[in-house]
C-alpha cells in the first residue's frame, strides 16, 4: 500500500505516524502515574475532595514520577550520542 504513495506523501504520514505514538506514549504514562499514585496515595474514601495529606503526596508522587521518567529519557539520550 506504501507504494501509492510519492516520496512526500510517505513521510508525511511517518511523522504523523510517529506524533501519534509518542501522544499513545504520553498518555500511556498519564495512566500510569494516575493508576500508581491513586493506589499509593488515597487511603480513604474518595469525597468532593482529598485530605491534605492525600493531596501532597498526589503532588509528590506525580512529580517523583516525572523527574525520574525525564532522568530515564536524557540517560538513554546521552547513551545514544555516546555510542
Amino acid at each position: 500500500m506504501a507504494d501509492r504513495f510519492d516520496d512526500a506523501t510517505q513521510k508525511e504520514l511517518q511523522a504523523f505516524l510517529e506524533r501519534e505514538q509518542a501522544q499513545a506514549r504520553v498518555q500511556q504514562s498519564i495512566h500510569t502515574f494516575t493508576s500508581m499514585c491513586w493506589d499509593k496515595c488515597i487511603t480513604s474514601t474518595p469525597s468532593t475532595r482529598f485530605s491534605r495529606g492525600e493531596e501532597s503526596c498526589l503532588a509528590n508522587c506525580v512529580e517523583r514520577f516525572l523527574d525520574t521518567s525525564l532522568f530515564m529519557v536524557k540517560r538513554i539520550e546521552s547513551q545514544r550520542q555516546g555510542a
